[in-house]
């Protein structure tokens, strides 16, 4: 018997919903019927919206999980057995996947956790035209999928095998080329860098780029397991490794991103690595932005440096982040990009150089900020060190605290706001004001975000991909931002 499937109730019953960036959960949760239905509910929501046609083609690719080939294969089945085609374009980027589908003008579906641990995974859907937004969210949150008998067993896995999926390299090839071409071929001629490959899946096509683009390249930390790295929670075996490599080679920059290669790390000659809204700057700047759209999470050095005419200030994702970028082209801004905490830098306008044009890609790419920083440096002369020292001098830090409910943190700010309301200032400042005085102004678009009136900020956020708690801190020394993280991660700790 056919079975019907309320996706909003799935999401409920999985525990695997929508957070800042698609579909996440427990691999063990993600179960083939689960992806299967979602996938199934976002053909379908693309048929609702005019945008699909009998046999369209479909993109799909994945990061280098273990649990991402059964995911894989179960979005394939969704979409054959929906009637569209499925070009498989293997373990790449999700930037390059996404870049693919922009410029083929076809849907993508790529199969990944991103930073998370291994433990988890996910499902990212773009349109023809970019990144599903929220209201696409809740678009395929209503749907109503229907199953055809017979193809689960009791625990949700398939019980015969699906279409076979034989990738080609096309996409990333083209997402290669994208850079080589936009920069002269010895652009980075005469610089010593290190990639950090770990297991991220764009490991090998960062080094055939920065090669091609003259650099002297040396691979290292290539790992055969999953490496959970967080651009914005940096694991102090990477700070240590990147500081010896920095030593041992004498790199100009160690540079590297996370699981599905869309949020760069980039270290200066020494092994430091910096902070994403810091690259995001430099990449802004040397890109000639004239308006930037960045969440409320990120470096107010933003606003201090005076590079951009407006700065949008969004919630806290990509989808945020676009939706930013988009009100700046309709105020009439002709260069607009965006960029987050983690490094991922997007694009709304086409980028030229020499007579050379960078299509807009306006979903988060961890290449275009590791090119800009580099060829900075390049261009004024300076490490990469003394380009951070021409901006005003801001410091941010994040970390977070792990296995922490999103409910219990959720309720927890509750206590301190409603909605986007404060909801009681002196409670505020009973919690943090013995540490970092009054409050000069609360923000709760996204999670609540403290503005000292010593200029010092402290921003408290549950994660929207993990059970995970956040918190960003700001000062004007970065050992002051570390200590303020700090404490507040102690405070935080006590409300479990």
């Amino acid at each position: 018997m056919e079975e019907q499937i309320q996706i909003s109730d799935l999401m409920a019953q999985s525990g695997v919903g929508f957070g800042t960036s698609g579909a996440r959960g427990l691999a063990k949760d993600m179960t083939d019927r689960v992806c299967y239905a979602y996938t199934a509910a976002f053909i379908q929501y693309l048929e609702e919206q005019k945008e699909l046609n009998g046999k369209d083609v479909i993109a799909l690719g994945g990061d280098l999980r273990a649990s991402t080939d059964r995911i894989m294969k179960a979005a394939a089945r969704a979409v054959v057995d929906r009637g569209c085609q499925i070009r498989c374009c293997g373990r790449l980027p999700s930037p390059a996947l996404a870049c693919y589908g922009l410029l083929k003008q076809i849907p993508t579906i790529m199969v990944t956790g991103s930073h998370i641990p291994e433990d988890r995974n996910g499902i990212k859907y773009t349109r023809k035209k970019g990144e599903i937004l929220k209201q696409d969210e809740a678009g395929i949150r209503r749907q109503e999928v229907h199953i055809p008998p017979g193809l689960f067993d009791a625990k949700g896995m398939f019980v015969s095998e699906g279409p076979a999926l034989v990738p080609d390299s096309q996409a990333s090839d083209l997402y290669v080329e994208r850079y080589l071409r936009l920069f002269p071929h010895n652009a980075l001629k005469g610089k010593r860098i290190g990639v950090y490959q770990h297991s991220a899946v764009g490991r090998d096509l960062l080094v055939r780029i920065l090669s091609g683009l003259g650099a002297e390249v040396t691979a290292l930390g290539f790992s055969e397991e999953f490496v959970p790295v967080d651009t914005e929670a940096i694991r102090p075996e990477d700070v240590t490794a990147a500081k010896r490599w920095a030593e041992e080679y004498g790199f100009d920059a160690i540079v590297s991103t996370d699981g599905d290669s869309d949020r760069p790390l980039i270290s200066d000659e020494s092994g430091k690595w910096l902070r994403g809204d810091v690259a995001g700057i430099l990449c802004a700047a040397f890109l000639g932005a004239d308006a930037v759209a960045t969440p409320v999470s990120c470096n107010s050095a933003v606003e201090k440096c005076g590079l951009f005419q407006k700065v949008y200030r969004t919630r806290i994702g990509s989808p945020y982040v676009i939706e930013g970028m988009e009100q700046a082209l309709g105020d009439g801004f002709l260069r607009v990009m965006g960029y987050e905490a983690n490094g991922g830098f997007l694009t709304a306008s086409d980028i030229r150089s020499g007579g050379r044009m960078l299509t807009a890609l306006p979903t988060r790419d961890a290449v275009i900020p590791i090119i800009a920083v580099l060829l900075l440096s390049v261009q004024k002369g300076k490490p990469v060190s003394r380009l951070i020292l021409e901006l005003p001098r801001r410091f941010t830090y994040s970390d977070r605290l792990k296995n922490f409910p999103a409910e219990i943190s959720r309720a927890r700010l509750n206590e301190l706001i409603t909605g986007e309301e404060v909801r009681d200032r002196a409670a505020i400042e009973r919690v943090f004001g013995k540490y970092f005085g009054k409050a000069a102004s609360i923000d709760a678009t996204d999670g609540v975000r403290i503005t000292f009136q010593n200029e010092e900020i402290v921003h408290l956020r549950p994660s929207g991909n993990a059970p995970e708690f956040r918190c960003y801190t700001e000062a004007d020394t970065e050992t002051r931002a570390m200590e303020m993280n700090r404490i507040c991660l102690e405070i935080m700790a006590t409300w479990r």
